[in-house]
């Protein structure tokens, strides 16, 4: 089966395709697996905040629930379009598995390496703008891989060719 993007979609105020470039297909992609990740990240971060736990503690909750809630993000319209759901468990492996990845290396990295921002407490300026710096940081770092991929008919392109169905 090919699963090369067309890079068309339906206009919803009309019937006529508009097409979508790569880049802009690359984007939404991205943006839509960085909410998954943000809020699986941000759960997590504020959880082993909230709770005192060690910083390895807290990234291993974050990264957990950025998947969790990454492929839950994928698959709950392909689920409700009525898809098996073990086949839409495996297109969400595929779709995601590489870009959330990324976003949660690139994210907990950054959230290590700013002095403070792991310990910052929940009220503090630092733990947010720092954890809102990085996820930012992590979909930029995200975007040309997703790119990549979709350009080959692998990661987002593949949810992309079972929409509808």
């Amino acid at each position: 089966m090919d699963h090369r993007p067309d890079h068309g979609q339906a206009n919803r105020a009309g019937d006529h395709a508009q097409p979508l470039s790569l880049n802009r297909l690359a984007f939404t992609a991205t943006l839509h697996c960085l909410s998954g990740c943000a809020i699986g990240e941000v759960l997590g971060m504020v959880l082993g905040t909230a709770l005192g736990w060690s910083n390895t503690q807290t990234i291993v909750a974050a990264v957990i629930l950025a998947f969790v809630f990454g492929y839950a993000l994928t698959m709950l319209p392909l689920v409700r379009s009525g898809m098996a759901f073990g086949s839409v468990l495996k297109l969400a492996f595929a779709a995601d598995t590489v870009s959330i990845t990324i976003m949660e290396i690139v994210d907990n990295l950054v959230m290590v390496v700013i002095p403070g921002a792991m310990d910052a407490g929940l009220d503090r300026l630092l733990f947010w703008a720092s954890l809102a710096g990085a996820l930012v940081i992590a979909g930029v770092a995200a975007f040309p891989v997703n790119r990549w991929l979709i350009a080959r008919g692998r990661g987002h392109a593949v949810v992309h060719a079972h929409h509808g169905h």
